[in-house]
């Protein structure tokens, strides 16, 4: 069987893939791009840099006031600099990216770009663990381990804050997952040094990256006291191409084992990738619904909605979100939500609703990372930095294989 195909109004050659809490567009711009004919032969090699990445953002980031400030006097003040080296034009950059306000757009050093490049392509390995944010924000912390992996083998477990990894210090309050999750990455049989923090204490590891294979969905039948019937529960950890292929197999599973309402448990999924979260919801939804549109920097509409009907259109449904529900998992629960189709408990999610598009700079100086669009709920909601509102706040703190204790009945009586 197939799963449930959507409209998609988007460039063909788009290829959107996802590391960690980003959904990201790699690109690759093999040649300069002078900010002008006539004083780009006169740069130095740094100012030709600056000058490259400057107008690499200029060309696609989404907002146009970029942050409310004079953009290209921005631009002519750091070419009026001298440098004594490009790790100084290097440094510049990163603090002119940084005024944009926007973590998810800046600059990746040859090291980081060369990671994204590898694990877009299947180059790398590693440990066996998912990273999040932590409930502030500010700090990288590890959501889950996977039980076969080195990570867990090693003693490394959830909620261990990450300080440091292979000499790359984590602790400043601007790391991402993805940020952390490029260090952790290498090639297969290598060794990785990871300190954490755990319960105030610093605890050192060295592990040896492996292919990892992720159990992205998982699936369980329980019961809650007050309903006549049994709860499936399907936990979805991220989203991929084959993710609704999978939660429809279980599903079909769940119901021959009598399930008579559904629980999907997106706690702590970071997104992944945007097909994977749209072809998920039109497991439930009707044809012809909205499921998303996604906005570029033109205000150009990508809109996104159901092509037939899905799998299950009356089932009872109840979807369970924490602070590190992110991107493409925030589409598929505001798709589900606004189209009335389910209700939402836990806690208000995490707010990433952008795209990002990575492209390298020449003369190996890495890359950037810039966003591009964003999404907009089929009720042209924007939950970039709001998130997706719930209808019923619970408890999102138990464990990860009993969602059911987090869910009052109150839950599936609002449905």
């Amino acid at each position: 069987a197939t799963s449930t195909k959507t409209k998609i109004q988007s460039h063909a050659k788009s290829t959107l893939l996802s590391l960690s809490i980003l959904s990201i567009l790699i690109t690759t711009t093999l040649s300069p791009l002078p900010s002008s004919a006539t004083d780009y032969g006169s740069f130095t090699p740094e100012q030709r840099f600056i000058a490259e990445a400057w107008r690499t953002v200029d060309n696609s980031y989404i907002d146009r006031t970029f942050n409310h400030q004079n953009w290209f006097q921005m631009r002519q003040d750091a070419l009026s600099k001298k440098y004594k080296s490009m790790d100084a034009a290097r440094d510049e950059v990163e603090k002119m990216l940084a005024t944009l306000g926007d973590r998810y757009t800046r600059y990746l050093s040859p090291s980081k770009y060369d990671s994204i490049v590898n694990a877009a392509t299947g180059n790398v390995f590693g440990v066996g663990v998912e990273l999040a944010f932590n409930s502030n924000g500010d700090r990288v912390i590890a959501s889950d381990v996977e039980v076969s992996g080195p990570a867990a083998k090693g003693g490394l477990k959830p909620k261990d804050v990450f300080i440091e990894v292979d000499g790359v210090r984590f602790d400043d309050g601007k790391a991402t997952p993805d940020d952390v999750a490029l260090v952790v990455r290498g090639p297969e049989g290598s060794k990785v040094g990871v300190v954490v923090e755990r319960e105030g204490k610093t605890v050192d590891f060295i592990l040896t990256r492996e292919p990892i294979k992720i159990t992205s969905v998982k699936s369980y039948v329980g019961d809650k006291v007050g309903l006549d019937g049994k709860v499936g529960v399907v936990r979805i950890k991220n989203f991929s191409g084959t993710t609704a292929d999978t939660v429809k197999s279980a599903l079909e599973d769940l119901k021959k084992k009598g399930a008579k309402y559904y629980v999907l448990d997106l706690r702590g999924n970071p997104g992944g990738l945007l097909p994977g979260g749209v072809d998920t919801a039109s497991l439930f939804l009707e044809s012809n619904k909205p499921v998303v549109f996604v906005v570029n920097k033109n205000g150009v509409v990508d809109a996104q909605t159901t092509l037939t009907d899905g799998i299950d259109l009356d089932t009872p449904l109840v979807i369970l979100v924490d602070k590190n529900t992110a991107s493409a998992a925030e589409v598929m629960t505001a798709a589900l939500q606004e189209n009335k189709r389910a209700t939402v408990a836990g806690e208000q999610t995490f707010g990433k609703g952008i795209v990002q598009t990575i492209r390298q700079l020449e003369g190996d100086n890495g890359g950037v990372a810039v966003t591009i669009a964003r999404y907009e709920t089929p009720e042209h909601h924007d939950i970039n930095k709001q998130g997706v509102k719930v209808d019923v706040v619970t408890d999102v703190a138990c464990e990860k294989d009993d969602a059911l204790t987090c869910l009052p009945r109150e839950a599936f009586k609002k449905l």
